[in-house]
């Protein structure tokens, strides 16, 4: 892996989209009013991007991959408070889609540095 900052990294530079977005959802309407909702989704977002970050500057390999799984997790995480924003109707459908695509294809960037660090791993 070539990379020499975390923000090189296409995972990272996504799950910094989905923050944004994420920021702009929670500061609208009455999703601003649910304190409890909107800090959890603003935390796991977060959660993805920083998570991305510290394990970049770990230094081993392993540690990288247990802060990628995290981050991978937090994106889940996202996108079932996505789900409940929609159905406390804090959100549209379209809204929704944006974000939850968002969260996935940050999740599948992890996923695929996770496994190709694994398998760079196992031949050393």
């Amino acid at each position: 892996m070539n990379y020499k900052r975390f923000e090189e990294l296409p995972c990272w530079k996504k799950s910094r989209e989905l923050c944004k977005v994420i920021f702009d959802l929670i500061n609208q309407g009455k999703f601003s009013k649910d304190f409890s909702l909107r800090n959890q989704i603003w935390s796991a977002a977060g959660s993805v991007m920083d998570n991305i970050a510290e394990g970049f500057d770990d230094g081993s390999t392993r540690e990288f991959i247990r802060f990628l799984g995290y981050s991978q997790r937090s994106c889940s995480e996202v996108q079932s408070q996505l789900y409940r924003a929609l159905d406390c109707k804090y959100i549209n459908q379209n809204q929704f889609e944006k974000a939850y695509e968002i969260a996935s294809e940050c999740r599948k960037q992890i996923k695929g540095l996770r496994k190709y660090l694994r398998d760079y791993d196992s031949k050393e």
